[in-house]
């Protein structure tokens, strides 16, 4: 089970270009305050079929509860690199103990919103499961096809970051994987 959050863990900030790390901040500084750049991952996994799958935030998570998102996703702890935060957030959230061989590094994207502003590294990983979701941070999950998702997509039950997210992942050159 993942530690409950802790609104004083702290967290990666970042400058806008994410090229200098300006120093640690608390959890509880960056949601709600959009001017503090801090650092997040998301793993993209994909099965052997070629589908994507997504996790249904718990309902007392405090960004986006109950809605779908990314498969994997959440802070760089200060001190962390992006790909360690990316091999703990799997191992708490789907209960998946990755390798770094197993990730593909995707990304860079941007998230600025008025609730938070995000530099998200995003790896990509195949796996099939099966998964142990932890249930303070993941209430389900499951396998969506590409059709599934884009008719789902400005229905508001996936968070605007998946939404954001699944574009920049149709147009890297991993997303022709998608079925």
């Amino acid at each position: 089970m993942a530690p409950q959050t802790d609104p004083e863990e702290l967290l990666t900030r970042v400058s806008d270009d994410d090229a200098t790390v300006i120093g640690p901040v608390a959890r509880r500084q960056v949601h709600g305050h959009p001017d503090i750049i801090h650092r997040a991952v998301h793993i993209i996994v994909l099965n052997d079929e070629g589908l994507m799958l997504l996790q249904k935030r718990a309902a007392d998570k405090d960004i986006m509860p109950g809605r779908w998102d990314t498969s994997v996703g959440g802070h760089v702890g200060f001190g962390q690199t992006y790909e360690e935060a990316a091999l703990r957030e799997a191992e708490e959230e789907l209960g998946v103990r990755l390798k770094s061989d197993m990730l593909e590094d995707l990304y860079l994207l941007k998230i600025r919103d008025p609730v938070e502003s995000e530099n998200i590294r995003t790896y990509f990983c195949h796996h099939s499961g099966p998964f142990q979701p932890d249930p303070s941070e993941v209430e389900s999950v499951r396998f969506w096809s590409r059709a599934e998702i884009e008719a789902a997509l400005g229905t508001h039950i996936f968070t605007p970051n998946f939404e954001s997210e699944y574009t920049a992942f149709i147009a890297c050159p991993r997303g022709n994987l998608l079925r």
